[in-house]
């Protein structure tokens, strides 16, 4: 068959697909709708062909298309080789095969280039002899640093600097009483930052700063002014490229035309208005309204009206006389007297206990205040996780055109228990921790078991206390305590066991009194290492004594733990009797006063005073730990504790004239007490922020006799840090001994939490 011949015969075929198709499709139209012809033209029948040359000739595709006839080739019937024999056979025929130009020839046989016989598939040949080498070892492989063309180039960010210009505002802050500029200045996007990434940041800005200061006009009564921005180029080398320019037109400034409160009648009448700070003709400040209305809501539950709520005011402006009408709604609601005290949630206490912290009676006038104070009273309990104290209304009349209102305590009790810590240091008393536990609660209402100990260098002792907090009225504490006390001192060795009940009424954080007291009595039984002059050296005595206690305290300072103004003046009396030896009695008194003077915002002079005396009882006769001491950080500092006063020299057991080497000292000097005390303190205190140093002159002396008799005072002067936390200051101080004497110290450090005084 010609190529021609083919060619027409594929077409012919394609056109007859073509037709049936078509037929089809004729055959497959629905009923009713006439069927589309096929459009194929038909050639007329004299139509001459064009001759075209065969693509492939006759004889080439007769040689090409395989033969048939089972007989031509008999391997066409056989078996099909295996793949083991494909491979060999290929492998075979590569190696056999001559290279091409240029071509290096296959090293060994390409189906064992690694070696290896026994591969199903051969390796690739091997051009390369290095290929084949084994690699060299890491740590010899070089790396070789890349090498760019071109030097990198660090980019940074672009800034454009730029200028800001407020036009008319001067004249506004000529008549505003506020700083317009400042309050602008302290807010502005444009003033924040004086540089930005692109001229689009600088107008975002200026549009920012446009709104702001439209605001701060208004909220000073300037409500029809107008800011325009715009953006200048300066063209001066010297200059930012960019200034940011804001006109200001203010316009007129708008008054209070007329104010009006729509409110019930309130007694006194005059309550609202009178706390109400607005006046017809003044500008219309938002601060000041806002103010203003914030004063009416306090005063109002201050004065009776517990359920007051001040509504939304509404300002009518009024451009033709730049007068603003002034409205505000008040629902007073019913004037109200304390009724009684409801309490729900999860209770620490009862409702009866909490009457005794509050500081209001059944049909007083309601005051606001005093159910703050009652809320701050339940939190320094300590009992509570959160506490909240809200009044309700009842309905019930009262009299006198009043209604009851009960005041709800929602309680949620705490954790009850707390563990507590302190330390400190001083020259002579060496170092003191304490620590305690404590039930706040164990015995309700405020019923608290408290178990301590100490642990120091010259102090150690256990103790149990029961103490019932806010005891029958509120800020009175009676307590109980039992402990056993070892005392180490220069002065004196002591094991003492004390028992004692006390009453205080004392200033709390959240109410700092005027006037405090305490009263109480104690039993103390002690063995204590005294100087017996009868032989010269030191004996352990046993001492039993009883006694009363009172205290009276008259306090106008500023601060408990950190007082910077007023007086403070404490006075302790205890009569007590020696029991050993029969019924000796005596007294121990001791007066107490400070003063606080403020220079300006952060000095503060400050100044101490004490005296004591025993009256009726011999030095001797009287217990050492009794006794008057002076010296140490809480006394006269420069000096060891209780280091002052009257002393003993005697011969130290422990020196031993054969013992060369030996560092004891020949003799000791024992400070003994006395029966009289004097002593001041003068202070210097500067402040910064939570720093603070000091600068102080402490002087004073312990006697033998019943009174001072002011000679020998001793002097100490130092210098001091503090820093000052919520709970009080931290101090540390450093005091020197003026005229030093043998056996002191030439420097004593202090360290503690509070004031010295």
């Amino acid at each position: 068959m010609s190529g021609i011949t083919l060619a027409l015969a594929i077409a012919l075929a394609g056109n007859a697909a073509v037709a049936q198709d078509s037929a089809d499709s004729v055959a497959q139209q629905p009923a009713g709708q006439p069927a589309t012809p096929l459009d194929v033209p038909a050639l007329p029948a004299d139509t001459q062909l064009p001759a075209v040359d065969p693509i492939i000739p006759d004889a080439e595709f007769e040689a090409t298309v395989p033969s048939l006839d089972a007989n031509a080739d008999a391997a066409l019937d056989g078996p099909l080789e295996s793949i083991e024999e494909f491979e060999r056979r290929i492998a075979t025929e590569q190696a056999a095969a001559a290279p091409q130009d240029g071509q290096a020839a296959p090293v060994g046989n390409p189906a064992l280039a690694d070696g290896d016989t026994q591969e199903t598939i051969g390796d690739a040949p091997i051009r390369d002899a290095a290929l084949n080498e084994p690699l060299p070892p890491l740590e010899s492989f070089q790396v070789e640093e890349v090498q760019f063309t071109e030097a990198e180039v660090e980019s940074e960010p672009t800034e454009i600097a730029y200028d800001v210009t407020i036009n008319g505002l001067d004249s506004v802050d000529d008549d505003s009483a506020a700083n317009l500029a400042g309050m602008f200045d302290s807010l502005s996007a444009l003033k924040d930052d004086d540089d930005a990434a692109n001229v689009a940041q600088v107008s975002a800005r200026l549009t920012e700063d446009s709104a702001l200061l439209q605001s701060i006009l208004a909220s000073e009564g300037w409500y029809d002014a107008t800011v325009t921005s715009r953006l200048d180029r300066t063209g001066e080398d010297d200059a930012p490229p960019l200034t940011a320019v804001l006109d200001v037109v203010p316009g007129q400034r708008y008054t209070f035309s007329d104010i009006t409160v729509t409110a019930d009648p309130t007694e006194p009448a005059d309550l609202i208005s009178s706390n109400l700070a607005l006046k017809v003709g003044e500008p219309i400040i938002a601060e000041r309204v806002q103010g203003a209305e914030a004063q009416v809501a306090v005063a109002l539950p201050e004065n009776g009206y517990p359920f007051a709520t001040v509504g939304q005011r509404d300002i009518l402006l009024d451009p033709e006389t730049g007068g603003g009408d002034y409205t505000l709604p008040i629902e007073t609601g019913p004037r109200s007297v304390f009724g009684g005290i409801r309490t729900t949630g999860n209770l620490a206490f009862d409702a009866e206990h909490i009457d005794v912290l509050s500081r209001f009676e059944r049909g007083e006038l309601y005051d606001s205040r005093m159910v703050d104070d009652l809320r701050q009273a339940l939190v320094a309990t300590g009992l509570f996780n959160t506490v909240s104290v809200t009044p309700e209304q009842t309905g019930e009349d009262a009299g006198d055109g009043t209604q009851y209102a009960t005041i709800l305590v929602d309680q949620d009790a705490g954790p009850p228990r707390t563990l507590a810590g302190s330390a400190g240091y001083g020259t002579g008393q060496g170092v003191r921790l304490e620590g305690s536990w404590t039930h706040r609660n164990l015995f309700p209402p405020e019923g608290a078991l408290i178990a301590n100990a100490v642990l120091g260098t010259r102090e150690q002792g256990v103790g149990a206390t029961f103490r019932r907090s806010n005891a029958g009225r509120r800020d009175r504490t009676f307590s109980l305590t039992a402990e056993a006390l070892h005392s180490d001192y220069d002065a004196f060795e002591a094991y003492t066991g004390r028992l004692a009940a006390l009453v205080t009424y004392d200033s709390t954080p959240i109410w700092q009194k005027r006037f405090t007291y305490a009263y109480g009595v104690q039993l103390l039984g002690s063995v204590e290492e005294d100087f017996d002059f009868s032989i010269n050296d030191l004996a352990d005595r046993t001492f039993f004594i009883g006694g009363l206690t009172g205290q009276a305290g008259f306090d106008t300072s500023d601060d408990l733990l950190n007082p910077t103004r007023g007086f403070r003046l404490t006075t302790l009396i205890e009569p007590e009797a020696s029991l050993q030896d029969g019924f000796d009695t005596y007294v121990r008194a001791r007066i107490d006063g400070t003063a606080y003077v403020p220079i300006g915002d952060s000095f503060v002079i400050a100044g101490r005073l004490r005296f004591g005396t025993i009256q009726g009882i011999e030095r001797f006769d009287l217990a050492p730990s009794r006794r008057f001491y002076a010296g140490g950080g809480g006394s006269v500092r420069g000096f060891g504790f209780q280091q002052l006063g009257p002393r003993v020299e005697y011969a130290n057991p422990d020196f031993d004239p054969t013992d060369e080497d030996s560092d004891e000292p020949e003799t000791l000097i024992r400070p003994i007490g006395g029966r009289s005390v004097a002593e001041g303190a003068a202070e210097v205190r500067y402040r910064w922020g939570n720093f603070g140093v000091v600068g102080f002159v402490d002087a004073g002396q312990v006697y033998e006799e019943t009174y001072p008799t002011f000679d020998d005072v001793r002097i100490g002067v130092g210098v001091g840090g503090r820093y000052y936390t919520n709970f009080g200051p931290l101090r540390v101080d450093i005091a020197t001994p003026m005229n030093r004497r043998r056996g002191e110290s030439r420097l004593n450090l202090y360290i503690s939490i509070g004031q010295a005084f």
